[in-house]
């Protein structure tokens, strides 16, 4: 088979929600059941056609695959699942004779529908993206269904284009997999990997014939080394999956990319497949610099495909840099291209859209400006950096400019983390305070509560959105959440919950909010980046040292528990979690950066004490998330993440309950480190998964008060009481009645006020119901 050339210049992946969120409005349109199907199938097409008309216009070649196809209607490795026939058995009437799946079918394995509940949801490596875990059985029956991924090759074509394919490996695929719960102990994905591979083959021969010239594995989860499966089996896997994918004809070219991290000895493995393309992630990873010379002829076969461009952050960067170390790519191989180091689904789509950001605008390259990058890169390997010397002294000068502009250094700020002392991150032992807030608090057996937001009705962000463009005077705006907080509120008095919070109505996002009220910060007008499925945030940019110029959450707090004799949490955004949802500055250590946003919650919670709130909650849903792939550096992160949780709440009163809320936590891989976090109450997510959480929690002894979630609030899903109490079983065989809270997985804000008041009704009698059992009073 004759390999056709790889482009000298791409990207591993480009945001698919839309530069104005387009494909969100017409799947949440679909959702409410205001258009069709055919409507939705429309509005998709288009935005995949303006996608390949923009990057051909930013500088991707149109017929050189050099633009991939990478559009999801909700997750990649969801769309992966289904093009291999991976779908659990709850779902296999949704499943036509062909192994067909419509639009609909897809949408109710990714949000459930009535007793079926969705795919499990997790963080997709480091990022801040989440993916659908597929479930896989031993009799789990694979099979081909390749109409939408040859569609989408069909209609490039049609449109004068040959792309690029995209599509999450085989070994990635089963690594990130679990086992169906139908499976028995010991059962592994991983092991169905040689009734997987036909599959892939079957997949590729059908975009071969659709016209493909090369295909995207990516295989990411090669960088992992957190995967549990063992590193053997992996490579073992991944050899095997790889000769049989290379010897199959016909097929595309392959090109296998490993975003996220280093490689490792993987590449040895890879190397020796027949595979035409290998990339690197370059950013967070590098070549290994110890080769086998055997490794090294094998990748001189190879094109090596340098990730120099970051996909992960949003700086411009050192552009001189980045050429360097694609050019020194050239030692192993005479075919050497440039991409980004991940899909650049992680940014947002283009500065052109900002017009707030002032001479900072300078410092910044989002998705489009980041394709163009990689354009000034190509040519520089095409004809040297002469040809691209202006381009490479633009981007130095705008670092130089960075460094040195006012705010970027605050020497209050630095000198105020000089003089801190190790009493300032630590409390009286819990063992001695838990009796101290039982007593002030005088809460029951089993307390419920919510995470913090409740759902944002569309006249709730009518009048935010009102005053935030000055259309609105204050004092209305004021009236506006005030009645809004009282109706939460009375509405949580009426259900019944014991602790109470204000609902949030005055927050865009959960750190969006901070980020506008902290020193160090700015926020985007149109930054939106997929968390999941049609949920979009704008990541705030922290470029300089961070400090609190006046109080932030205390008087909206203050108000909220003025209207009842019950506790009402103050709500804040924990500092990596801050950290994990921004686009953070490169210029110094993250621990640094963690500790500045730790002080300024440090004041807020002095602050928000003295205004009577009882119970404070500090989020950190990004915990898990943020920690590095790579082991050797997951114990200095967790003691520095840690670290700047305790320094936030080091100094509360010994009466003042501190909670935090992890989600997607994968909770035992960090339970040492939650433990250590030392608050009061800790909420998770666990509906999804049912409570298999609880098992780390038993066997670990935590001795901290635990809410493990009991509604699943990514869903649209109304969990019964029998569903409830059942989880409130099974976390009650685990979790001592003393420790145990009764709480949502997460946020209510993304759901509707009538799902939400019959689920939190749902719980609450739940909850009764168990307490009567138990002869505890309510």
């Amino acid at each position: 088979m004759s390999t056709p050339s790889f482009p000298i210049g791409t990207i591993l992946g480009y945001p698919r929600i839309g530069r104005r969120r387009e494909l969100k409005r017409a799947v949440e349109s679909f959702w409410a059941g205001r258009s069709s199907v055919a409507e939705l199938e429309e509005a998709a097409t288009a935005l995949r056609a303006a996608t390949r008309e923009r990057l051909a216009g930013l500088g991707l070649g149109r017929t050189d695959s050099a633009i991939p196809e990478t559009f999801s209607y909700y997750d990649q490795v969801l769309d992966a699942a289904v093009a291999v026939g991976a779908i659990p058995d709850r779902f296999s009437d949704l499943v036509d004779a062909d192994g067909a799946l419509d639009l609909a079918g897809y949408f109710t394995i990714a949000r459930g529908e009535g007793d079926r509940a969705p795919l499990e949801m997790t963080k997709w490596f480091d990022s801040n993206y989440h993916y659908l875990v597929p479930e896989i059985a031993p009799d789990t029956v694979f099979q081909p269904s390749a109409d939408r991924l040859v569609r989408a090759v069909e209609e490039a074509a049609e449109a004068g284009f040959t792309t690029r394919p995209v599509l999450v490996g085989p070994v990635t695929l089963l690594l990130l997999s679990k086992p169906s719960s139908s499976a028995p102990a010991g059962f592994r994905p991983i092991d169905r990997l040689a009734d997987l591979l036909p599959v892939y083959v079957e997949l590729l021969r059908r975009l071969h014939a659709a016209g493909a010239e090369w295909v995207q594995l990516d295989e990411p989860a090669l960088v992992n080394q957190s995967i549990e499966v063992d590193r053997s089996d992996q490579l073992t896997a991944l050899r095997r999956a790889y000769d049989v994918l290379g010897a199959a004809s016909p097929r595309p070219a392959i090109f296998v990319a490993a975003p996220y991290g280093s490689l490792g000895d993987a590449l040895d493995v890879l190397a020796a497949t027949p595979v035409e393309a290998i990339g690197l992630d370059l950013v967070r990873g590098s070549v290994p610099t110890d080769l086998a010379e055997a490794t090294r002829g094998r990748l001189a076969q190879k094109t090596l495909v340098g990730g120099v461009i970051d996909g992960h952050n949003v700086w411009r960067g050192d552009l001189a840099g980045a050429l360097d170390a694609v050019l020194s790519l050239e030692e192993l191989s005479s075919s050497v291209a440039v991409s980004t180091s991940t899909s650049l689904q992680h940014v947002p789509h283009t500065t052109e859209d900002e017009t707030g950001l002032g001479d900072r605008l300078d410092w910044l390259a989002f998705a489009d400006e980041k394709v163009q990058q990689v354009g000034v890169l190509a040519l520089g390997l095409l004809e040297g950096r002469a040809a691209v010397g202006a381009e490479l002294d633009a981007a130095s000068a705008a670092l130089d400019r960075r460094r040195v502009a006012p705010g970027v250094r605050d020497g209050a700020v630095r000198s105020r983390l000089q003089g801190l002392s190790d009493g300032d991150f630590s409390r009286m032992p819990y063992a001695d305070r838990a009796p101290v807030q039982e007593a002030e608090l005088e809460l029951p057996a089993l307390p419920t509560t919510t995470i913090g937001s409740f759902p944002q009705t569309g006249e709730i962000r009518r009048a935010r959105a009102a005053f935030a463009r000055g259309e609105a005077e204050e004092s209305h705006y004021l009236s506006e959440m005030r009645a809004e907080i009282r109706r939460v509120i009375d509405l949580q008095e009426q259900l019944g919950l014991d602790v109470l919070v204000h609902g949030e109505p005055e927050r865009n996002d959960m750190v969006q909010y901070f980020a506008e009220r902290l020193a160090g910060f700015d926020v985007t007008e149109n930054g939106w980046v997929q968390s999941y499925g049609s949920r979009c945030t704008r990541p705030s940019i922290l470029w300089g040292d961070v400090s609190r110029p006046s109080p932030m959450t205390v008087e909206w707090s203050r108000y909220a528990q003025s209207l009842t004799e019950k506790p009402v949490k103050g709500m804040l955004t924990g500092p990596v979690t801050i950290l994990a949802w921004s686009f953070v500055r490169d210029d110094q250590p993250l621990a640094e950066t963690a500790r500045q946003v730790a002080l300024a919650l440090r004041d807020e919670i002095g602050d928000l004490e003295a205004a009577g709130i009882r119970v404070i909650q500090v989020d950190e849903p990004a915990l898990r998330e943020l920690m590095p792939l790579e082991r050797d550096a997951q114990s200095d992160y967790l003691d520095w993440s840690v670290g700047a949780f305790r320094l936030a709440t080091g100094g509360a009163a010994s009466g003042t309950q501190i909670h935090t809320h992890l989600c997607y936590s994968e909770f035992g891989v960090i339970l040492d480190a939650v433990r250590a976090l030392d608050a009061d109450v800790t909420s998770i997510e666990a509906a999804r998964s049912r409570m298999d959480v609880v098992d780390d929690i038993a066997s670990s002894g935590f001795d901290h008060g635990i809410g493990p979630g009991v509604y699943d609030i990514h869903s649209p899903r109304v969990p019964s009481v029998d569903e409830v109490v059942e989880l409130i079983a099974r976390a009650s065989a685990a979790v001592p009645e003393r420790a145990l809270w009764i709480n949502p997985d997460c946020g209510l804000k993304t759901r509707g006020y009538d799902e939400t008041i019959a689920s939190l009704q749902n719980i609450v009698e739940a909850t009764r119901a168990v307490r009567d059992r138990a002869g505890v009073p309510s």
